[in-house]
């Protein structure tokens, strides 16, 4: 019954997607309207769409591990994504980039880094490393993604690969970024409500906040002993300091995903497509 239940969302999820894909299709008249939305895109669709493109498969599919491996230590993660990956992206680098995007007639990041720069060198080769490198980041989602139907719906993982691949492909061909953020301005919303629901929802079931990682900080006996011998602490504090388990943490996911943000072209072309 909850395989039915599940598959009958899946369903109504993917048909809504081809929707809103057709409604950007309809919308894309131009090469601007394809490239970057045509420069005015709704600052809550272009903000819905950052963040659930940065957050991505890893919501559902890697961080969980990850939080069950550093526990709330990860929680720093979200004080710099808040603090870089949004405040910072959005009042220094999204502004200006913006701006200068618009002024120079940019329709990729590769050519308004050119322009910026001017230098087809730069151009060419960021347009090149981002050739190479973007589609193992979206075989990496693809994968996330298709595991996660796997195991939910109990169907063939070259299947569910299959759909997700066939569903992307048409609104990205038809609707170009148009399509691309107004369906992640509809998966972010949804991810929303549901981490809300979610968090809300476990600590009511665990008696509260105070009760809830009270008890947490209580299973330390069950903490991993490979975890103990490397650094980690328990899942209610921080690593020690300057151990194995700690370099992991910062290096890896605090520094890496936290700060490396900023980097994502993907992200940062989202800046040029909004109207205000």
């Amino acid at each position: 019954m909850d395989v039915m239940i599940l598959t009958i969302v899946f369903i109504i999820y993917i048909f809504a997607l081809v929707l809103v894909g057709y409604y950007a299709y309809k919308k894309t008249n131009s090469s601007e309207d394809f490239m970057i939305a045509g420069k005015d895109t709704h600052p809550f669709i272009m903000a819905m769409s950052y963040g659930a493109t940065f957050i991505s498969t890893a919501a559902i599919v890697g961080f969980g591990g990850v939080a069950g491996q550093y526990g709330m230590s990860v929680l720093w993660l979200a004080f710099l994504n808040i603090i870089i990956g949004i405040f910072i992206a959005f009042v220094f680098l999204g502004k200006r980039t913006r701006r200068m995007g618009h002024a120079l007639g940019s329709l990729t990041f590769p050519e308004f880094l050119g322009k910026r720069f001017d230098s087809k060198f730069i151009h060419y080769a960021s347009g090149l490393i981002i050739f190479c490198a973007m589609p193992l980041y979206a075989a990496v989602v693809l994968i996330g993604a298709a595991r996660f139907l796997e195991s939910s719906l109990l169907i063939d993982f070259s299947i569910a690969l299959l759909i997700l691949s066939i569903i992307i492909t048409f609104y990205v061909l038809f609707g170009g970024i148009r399509g691309v953020m107004y369906t992640d301005a509809l998966q972010g919303t949804i991810m929303v409500i549901a981490m809300v629901f979610l968090l809300v929802f476990v600590y009511w079931l665990l008696g509260g906040v105070d009760t809830a990682n009270t008890a947490l900080s209580g299973m330390v006996n069950l903490y991993p002993a490979e975890a103990t011998a490397t650094g980690g602490t328990g899942w209610t504090s921080f690593p020690t300091f300057g151990t194995p388990f700690w370099w992991s943490l910062v290096s890896s996911t605090l520094i890496g995903v936290g700060i490396g943000v900023l980097a994502q072209p993907s992200l940062i072309v989202r800046f040029m497509t909004v109207k205000s």
